[in-house]
């Protein structure tokens, strides 16, 4: 007898991992390690937060707000040991499309709303679900924001001066970045190259070193030194604040709420599976296990924090969640720290962020777009099969060039398509038919189970059809014109359901209206080897006794089928 798997109980859950560290006996030697691992990812964090708030359209304070606070929350109450939270660069285009159409504080409140639906989606139990997101989507939709980012720093990166606003579309934005050509800045583009180089040059040769850091305070020190003229944090945004602001909620209006709720679900898509992505990849790299759910109800508490100080959107980011974990991390203690420490960065060092050249800041996230774009996988992706390709593809060019919430959905629905397509191939219906030898494997269906045994098929009055494969809607045309193809009226039909893992409802009908049809003509029908799931949606839709008998073993049915066959024989009045 099968033992039933219990299932969890709320607490079990949505208890964040940091009490399960605790409850684990938390040493001051795993204090130690998750100090230096957040150390270790604070200085990564710094400088990356800065440049992509400033990417998103706003000031480089509130990239520093979110990973403070949004940060501090994800590891606080979040369900993966070693996810860190804090903007991403995969928010950069939404958070940028936001801001410039309803402004800054219609940015805080589609954050703040995000939140309030990434916590519904984790206490819905949803979290599951986001793991169906199809492979290809990722890597089309990753590969497109890669490339957006990248075109999204040209400007800086050349220090190009524009007649007017940035356009967003890249069509129209590499018209107006190219014919801005004339005003390169070659001291900007100097020092944005000497950024990517050290950049590059650590992580090929000192790897554990913090690259970024050191190149944006390097190019920091060059402009400073030879008086570059070239624009920084603090000649545009004059600074950033020494403390944190008081929390405070956003504006908020039933209109207001209106106009960003469509944005507010893009924040909560895209993050709940960008987060759930980083928690993966930190399970890989640790054995460990995530609480998706749990992890969904972090990243809405962090989200909503975050807009309360004038955060923006946060998530779990996969490079720093990596970084954390290659420091040692022992726990979601690290994450915390991760953030405090930022907030001690700010707190001391808040006026030298006034002399980082914005090109260098544009070179971390032209490194940080060429790590995004998956390319080997998307080369493979290519290669693998046309479905997969196709899929791949549409993501990634509706994400470059029209939209990123719409390239998702529209590559998860043709991803479903496809797959619903091959499952449905996948389903067969077979007869017993004659065969040489037993032993020989049928190779023309290409699953490699043995043919029925010829002598299922000796009596004429009791036909044996074994359906096999995920018997749902997309397959149920494919049975229903299998069994209509039946020339003969036997006396019985005996269906044996024992290679079918699921069924729909769809196809209970299908198996219903087949039921019905051959009882107009006296045939009763046996269904065999049906699990219980099976058994019993095929029962909620009418296919039950008296017309239709059920037996857990094919041997069963067909001897009851034969058995009534020769009672009702018996009862036949003589000629």
């Amino acid at each position: 007898m099968t033992a039933r798997t219990r299932e969890p109980t709320f607490i079990e859950l949505y208890t964040p991992k940091l009490v399960t560290i605790l409850r684990e006996r938390y040493r001051l030697a795993d204090l130690k390690a998750d100090m230096v691992a957040g150390l270790t990812v604070a200085i990564v964090a710094l400088p990356l937060s800065m440049a992509i708030a400033i990417a998103s359209g706003v000031t480089p304070d509130r990239g520093l707000y979110t990973a403070i606070i949004g940060g501090f929350i994800v590891s606080a109450l979040g369900g993966s040991r070693f996810q860190i939270g804090g903007p991403a660069g995969a928010f950069i285009v939404l958070v940028a499309a936001t801001a410039q159409q309803h402004g800054v504080d219609g940015l805080i409140l589609a954050t703040f709303l995000s939140g309030l639906i990434l916590l519904a989606v984790g206490f819905l139990r949803l979290g599951t679900f986001i793991k169906y997101i199809p492979y290809p989507v990722t890597v089309g939709f990753t590969s497109g924001i890669a490339v957006i980012i990248f075109a999204s720093q040209l400007k800086e990166l050349l220090g190009l001066t524009l007649p007017g606003a940035e356009p967003g579309p890249l069509i129209a934005k590499l018209h107006v970045l190219g014919g801005a050509m004339p005003t390169l800045n070659i001291a900007a583009a100097c020092v944005a190259a000497v950024a990517i180089a050290v950049i590059v040059t650590i992580r090929r040769f000192r790897p554990h070193w913090p690259a970024f850091l050191i190149a944006v305070a390097g190019a920091s020190i060059l402009a400073w030194l030879l008086a570059l003229p070239v624009e920084t944090i603090g000649t545009r945004f004059g600074g950033i604040p020494e403390t944190l602001p008081a929390p405070h909620l956003p504006t908020l209006s039933m209109q207001k709420l209106t106009e960003v709720l469509p944005a507010a679900l893009s924040f909560a898509l895209l993050g709940g599976i960008e987060s759930l992505l980083s928690a993966v990849v930190a399970d890989s790299m640790t054995g460990r296990r995530h609480r998706s759910n749990a992890e969904l109800v972090a990243q809405g508490a962090a989200n909503i924090g975050s807009a309360l100080f004038g955060g923006i959107c946060v998530t779990g980011t996969i490079a720093r969640t990596a970084t954390n974990v290659r420091a040692g991390a022992r726990g979601p203690v690290a994450g915390m720290l991760h953030s405090l420490f930022l907030l001690l960065f700010m707190l001391v060092a808040a006026p030298l962020a006034s002399y980082i050249p914005l090109s260098a800041l544009a070179g971390v996230l032209a490194v940080v777009a060429w790590n995004m774009a998956e390319k080997y996988e998307f080369a493979t992706l290519l290669r693998a099969s046309r479905g997969d390709a196709i899929v791949l593809l549409a993501t990634f060019l509706l994400v470059v060039f029209r939209d990123l919430t719409e390239g998702i959905l529209v590559g998860f629905g043709i991803g479903t398509l496809l797959f619903m397509h091959r499952m449905a191939r996948a389903v067969e219906v077979e007869a017993p038919r004659p065969v040489i030898e037993q032993d020989v494997p049928d190779t023309t269906n290409g699953n490699g189970r043995k043919p029925y045994d010829a002598a299922l098929a000796s009596d004429p009055d009791v036909i044996v059809y074994r359906i096999s494969g995920a018997f749902f809607f997309g397959a149920a045309a494919t049975v229903a014109a299998a069994l209509d193809r039946i020339g003969e009226h036997p006396r019985a039909y005996v269906i044996d359901f024992s290679a079918v893992p699921v069924i729909d409802s769809t196809a209970a009908a299908t198996i219903e209206g087949f039921v019905r049809k051959v009882g107009r003509h006296g045939a009763r029908v046996y269904i065999a080897g049906a699990l219980p799931a099976v058994r019993r949606t095929l029962l909620m839709h009418g296919v039950r006794p008296p017309r239709v008998r059920f037996r857990t073993r094919l041997a069963d049915a067909l001897a009851i089928a034969h058995a009534d066959g020769e009672n009702a024989s018996d009862e036949e009045p003589a000629a």
